[in-house]
């Protein structure tokens, strides 16, 4: 009784484990290249001991094939890695609005390493994505994936098929909305550049002799930073509220 018991814990353990490893190699605040893989790992490991008591009664009972604990650890794998990747596409959101932001100011061709992206990318959108991890983790809303992880099991319940048509279109959703919340994110920007160069179509057919990119490239600079300035308390209250909603609605009211 003794030995079957500490398989049945020993068995939980692992199968929240795969969820929770799957899900924080991708998701924002937990799986950033500069951060360990000994501390991504370990942190994996506390979080899994810390939710298993919660949901060790709802997860099935240990099989008797190999191939059905394969499919078991494959499907927690799965919803893992959406989970994590819900949340990384929302995050994508800052990208998004980096790049816009640098082509509306004149600053595209400035490209530095993004190390949240491992990749290169425009200056403010480096910025832009750095102070958002650093947002995140200055509201705590770190725990809100920490809840979302938790609450995925009453939404996606251990052992049964999961609903792949209906996660591809969420995925599809958020994708979509993470790219609208962007250009959202960048609309004060966007309307900056319109009514700057329609005065400099107006200036150049004034005086056509005169050197307008000399003079305007400096000028659009010097105006994109100060409504940055002004815009970026704005910009991070409308991203923090729309990541904790779309990060909410995995957690069972």
């Amino acid at each position: 009784m003794l030995a079957d018991l500490l398989q049945g814990a020993i068995f939980a353990f692992l199968l929240i484990f795969v969820r929770v490893g799957s899900a924080m190699m991708v998701m924002p605040a937990f799986s950033e290249p500069f951060i360990n893989m000994r501390v991504r790992l370990g942190l994996a490991l506390m979080v899994t001991l810390a939710i298993t008591p919660l949901l060790a009664d709802s997860l099935p009972p240990l099989p008797e094939s190999r191939l059905f604990l394969f499919l078991f650890i494959l499907g927690e794998s799965f919803i893992g890695f959406f989970l994590g990747i819900v949340a990384r596409s929302i995050m994508s959101a800052l990208q998004t609005a980096g790049m816009v932001i640098a082509m509306m100011v004149g600053l595209a061709n400035a490209l530095t390493q993004d190390i949240t992206a491992a990749q290169q990318g425009s200056v403010l959108g480096a910025l832009l994505t750095t102070l958002g991890l650093i947002v995140v983790m200055a509201l705590n809303l770190h725990h809100v994936l920490l809840m979302a992880l938790v609450g995925s099991y009453s939404l996606f319940v251990p052992g049964e098929v999961p609903m792949v048509d209906d996660i591809v279109q969420l995925v599809v959703r958020v994708v979509a909305d993470s790219f609208a919340l962007g250009i959202q994110l960048s609309a004060p920007f966007i309307a900056l550049a319109m009514v700057f160069y329609v005065g400099l179509g107006l200036i150049n057919r004034l005086m056509s002799s005169m050197q307008i990119f000399f003079i305007a490239i400096p000028l659009q600079i010097m105006a994109g930073l100060v409504l940055a300035m002004f815009t970026l308390p704005v910009m991070y209250h409308w991203f923090v509220r729309a990541f904790e909603e779309r990060m909410m609605m995995f957690v069972a009211p």
